[in-house]
């Protein structure tokens, strides 16, 4: 089991850029995937990012295509999710989470989770 804790959330302004950490407790297997979620309020949790960390290979969600960037540091056992041009529609709870197994965008396939971290956008 992995344990993850995200930090690096806070109040900025539209245009601006924040990167979240998300340590890991421990080494992902080189099968895992580390994704990155956000929820706002009243919507339901919904894919950003994903990344499998043996490959490197990425995934993310058309609505930040281009603004935002999901990379991994294995000597950290940290994911990192670099957000730049941020927007008043990117406000929500940021989720870190890992899963044994491909890429998915389906948040019921991720089974360990971060507490997650607070990102309000002002325009």
């Amino acid at each position: 089991q992995v344990q993850l804790v995200e930090s690096g959330g806070g109040l900025v302004q539209a245009g601006a850029s924040l990167r979240l950490p998300c340590a890991a407790s421990k080494r992902p297997f080189s099968s895992y995937t580390m994704g990155w979620f956000r929820q706002a309020p009243g919507k339901e949790r919904a894919f950003v990012a994903a990344i499998r960390w043996s490959t490197g290979v990425l995934m993310y969600a058309d609505s930040v295509k281009g603004r935002f960037t999901i990379s991994r540091d294995n000597a950290k056992n940290t994911v990192y999710l670099q957000m730049n041009s941020l927007k008043s529609e990117d406000t929500a709870v940021y989720y870190c989470a890992a899963r044994d197994g491909n890429l998915d965008a389906l948040p019921r396939r991720y089974p360990y989770w971060g507490q997650g971290t607070q990102v309000t956008v002002s325009s």
